[in-house]
């Protein structure tokens, strides 16, 4: 049987939207950086800020935030879910992160990373 691994979320600046989802949930971290994968990036003319790949981990399922070239589909072809107890004051948190409100539906309030990507609020 097969299990899920990470979700991979293609981004225009992969460290920007690893940090905001870092932020955005709860336990997770950007996975740090090792000499060893300082000196890779290097080598490549890359710093964490311009990985075309960046991790971050927790205690659900891993996301992977990979560099996506090109255009822009007009809808994302996954979304996230996220349940906070109170979902007024996790929506407040999340603008200040740099989330913006897209709409209001019953139970859910759906709302945009900092590239455009949707994803939703519920209660939980």
């Amino acid at each position: 049987m097969a299990r899920l691994k990470e979700i991979v979320i293609d981004s225009d600046i992969p460290s920007r939207l690893a940090r905001f989802w870092a932020e955005a949930l709860d336990g997770y971290e950007v996975l740090p950086y090792d000499e060893a994968e300082l000196a890779r990036l290097a080598a490549r003319g890359l710093t964490p800020e311009t990985d075309p790949v960046v991790m971050v981990e927790g205690p659900g399922t891993r996301l992977c935030f990979h560099l996506r070239p090109g255009d822009r589909p007009a809808r994302n072809r996954l979304h996230l879910d996220i349940a906070a107890p109170d979902p007024g004051a996790e929506v407040a948190r999340l603008l200040a992160l740099g989330a913006t409100i897209l709409r209001q539906g019953e139970g859910y309030i759906v709302l945009a990373d900092p590239e455009g990507n949707n994803f939703c609020v519920v209660a939980g």
